[in-house]
């Protein structure tokens, strides 16, 4: 790595974090992956004129939709996940309706996650880092990116792949959360397979993670390089906190994919930050289940759920 990005900011994305949980009482990430058939029925009523272009209207109900599962269920969370693949489909219009829910995001005082999963080398990487994580110089003046928290990378392209986005995120205080072991069934397929030494190549990437993330460790005692460590893994969870012991994990899979909160326990061992769980479906979609309401119904399942995981934590 280079001496670029070994020099963190100020506040680092750890600090920021654990500074977030404390004042929240709270690790649990609201989840936005919207599928324009499926939006809570008064983001339907705000579709705008008749005249505009399918993406249009779908892009506008999507912000709509966004808006309100932030103010229902937002201040009982610490950040939101944007997954970028669902607003990126609707085109230009699509990309709008993302910087304005990150916007209404940043209102809502939350860290923002874009859930983009990228991943490449060279030029390529630093036009990632420039689009989310900082700006692109051009001869008529900087055109800003989406300026979020967090964004999530892709390691398999090796190290110098995400030196671009890390000497990015330092610069502005955000952190990178790197996919280590991923909660989908097909994770297996690559992610434990044992490499010469017998260990899981889950355990190598946590071992990159550990290492560029160690002059990113804030006072908090948490490094500004976090890890995506799927919760429909608890048994690989301690094994991996073993490897990576200042890193914040990011623990998608709780509710639709099956996972449970009270496996988690093993990712708090830094502390109360030391764990974000993401949930999108089993919030916003909550009413389809309790019945009522959608913005009650999200707000009471995303209070079930910070209760419970706060309960592990302290």
């Amino acid at each position: 790595m280079t001496a670029d990005s070994r020099t963190p900011a100020a506040e680092g994305f750890g600090d920021r974090v654990a500074g977030r949980v404390a004042a929240r009482a709270s690790q649990i990430v609201l989840g936005l992956d919207p599928d324009p058939a499926q939006l809570w029925p008064a983001a339907l009523d705000c579709t705008g004129s008749p005249g505009a272009s399918p993406a249009e209207r779908a892009a506008l109900a999507v912000a709509v939709h966004c808006r309100l599962a932030i103010e229902a269920a937002g201040d009982q969370c610490v950040a939101v996940k944007l997954q970028l693949a669902c607003f990126e489909r609707l085109g230009a219009p699509g990309w709008a309706a993302l910087a304005s829910v990150v916007e209404n995001a940043r209102a809502a005082g939350l860290l923002v996650i874009a859930d983009a999963k990228r991943g490449d080398i060279g030029v390529t990487a630093a036009a990632y880092a420039q689009a989310f994580l900082g700006e692109t110089p051009t001869p008529f003046g900087s055109v800003p990116g989406l300026g979020v928290d967090a964004l999530t990378v892709n390691p398999l392209l090796g190290i110098d792949s995400m030196e671009p986005l890390l000497v990015a995120a330092r610069a502005r205080g955000a952190g990178l959360l790197v996919l280590v072991r991923t909660s989908n069934p097909g994770a297996a397929d690559i992610q434990e397979l044992a490499l010469a030494d017998g260990a899981p190549v889950s355990d190598r990437l946590a071992a990159i993670v550990a290492d560029i993330g160690a002059p990113g460790i804030g006072a908090a005692g948490l490094s500004d390089v976090g890890a995506v460590v799927g919760a429909t893994a608890p048994g690989r969870l301690e094994a991996l906190r073993t490897r990576m012991p200042q890193t914040i994990f990011l623990l998608p899979g709780v509710g639709a994919q099956g996972a449970r909160v009270e496996d988690l326990a093993p990712a708090f061992a830094p502390g109360p930050a030391g764990g974000l769980v993401a949930v999108s479906r089993a919030i916003v979609n909550a009413y389809l289940q309790a019945g009522g309401e959608p913005a009650a119904a999200a707000r009471d399942e995303a209070s079930r759920l910070r209760e419970l995981a706060w309960s592990l934590a302290t």
